[in-house]
């Protein structure tokens, strides 16, 4: 395909040349405006043998000569009708946006709550769903997907560890450290192992344990269904009529909340090895009269109530994560908007949840 190009005869008029395309323009489109810019506004102009004209082009000339046709101006019907076309289109104004008022603010309003409550239907129809995967499997011992429950389990538990373990260890350090200083001015060092006992047992465990695990295995679980959706993989499962909730919800649902409260406890016992350490350094306090002290300080009631919300928050975020996975539209921008929804409801609902958590079991185990 001839390159576009303009040439100067010897009557002083400029000639196109070749195919005033956007592919055939791009290449050196940089030259080609600066060209255009500085020829005098009455040079004459030939477009005879001008080979290919787009829109493009068309708007290109359009423009360099001013938003005006040339006094003098040779050139053929058919290039002339496309740029009359353009010219047209460059000279209608679009219309004025009208200005945001109360029933527009009115009108997000109404769509963002309508959006909520399908987003809580297909949640809850999601819940019910799992329940009635759960009593159709009880009496079918074998169709149990132990494969998959299991898989999952090693995925979002035993590889979490290293990761939960450091967190963990960081967190007792910096709370032993910073609660040593302010105890310390007091002369109340000893209430350290129960600040470290009730915060790490009781909150600081499960919460820090369910924000890692939905930033890690939550949007991971969301990218795999939405990658399984972009793929079709979802609808191949469902034309060989296998249950895409007994082989994908299911399995993830009942490993991450056997996997969480066993996190929280490894989470949970090395952040307070790490506040045994920073206290021993930072007050002398031993490792014996540590581990002697807190289990009369601390009741075992924290324990369980830390436990019971590892598997409160494990199923939380599973159920989150297969919900919007399930929801991603095959292309890459719903599977990122739907990725990073997960993660951020994920973390709103394990802090609301804790929060009830925390008032309803306000008056057990805390030692007054």
């Amino acid at each position: 395909m001839p390159r576009p190009q303009i040439q100067s005869a010897s009557d002083g008029r400029l000639s196109l040349t070749g195919s005033w395309t956007l592919r055939e323009l791009t290449p050196g489109l940089p030259e080609i405006r600066v060209r255009l810019a500085s020829v005098p506004p009455d040079t004459p102009w030939s477009l005879q043998e001008l080979e290919r004209l787009d829109s493009f082009g068309a708007l290109l000339l359009w423009r360099s000569w001013g938003g005006r046709w040339p006094r003098n101006l040779e050139i053929k019907e058919d290039w002339r009708a496309v740029i009359a076309a353009v010219a047209e289109q460059s000279a209608t104004e679009l219309p004025e946006a009208a200005p945001f008022g109360p029933l527009d603010a009115l009108l997000v309003l109404g769509q963002a709550v309508i959006s909520f409550l399908r987003q809580l239907l297909d949640f809850l129809a999601l819940f019910g769903r799992l329940w009635l995967d759960l009593l159709f499997l009880l009496g079918r011992p074998r169709q149990w997907p132990l494969k998959e429950i299991s898989a999952n389990f090693y995925k979002v538990g035993a590889k979490a560890m290293p990761v939960a373990a450091l967190v963990g260890f960081l967190i007792g350090v910096v709370l032993s450290y910073l609660s040593a200083l302010q105890l310390k001015a007091f002369g109340a060092e000893m209430f350290l192992i129960d600040i470290l006992g009730l915060g790490i047992i009781r909150e600081l465990g499960p919460v820090l344990v369910a924000l890692l695990v939905a930033g890690r295995s939550g949007s991971a679980m969301t990218a795999q269904l939405g990658v399984m959706r972009v793929t079709e993989e979802i609808d191949a499962l469902a034309a060989m009529g296998i249950s895409r909730s007994v082989r994908l919800v299911l399995p993830k649902v009942l490993a991450l909340s056997l996997a969480m409260p066993l996190l929280v406890l490894w989470s949970s016992a090395v952040a307070l090895f790490g506040g045994m350490v920073s206290a021993r350094i930072q007050l002398g306090i031993s490792f014996g009269y540590f581990l002697e002290t807190l289990p009369r300080v601390v009741p075992v009631a924290n324990l369980y109530i830390g436990l019971g919300k590892g598997v409160v928050f494990g199923v939380l975020i599973a159920l989150v994560a297969c919900h919007f996975g399930l929801r991603i539209r095959p292309n890459t921008e719903s599977l990122a908007a739907n990725t990073t929804a997960s993660v951020v409801t994920s973390i709103t609902l394990v802090i609301l949840v804790d929060a009830v958590i925390a008032v309803a079991t306000r008056s057990i185990g805390v030692p007054l």
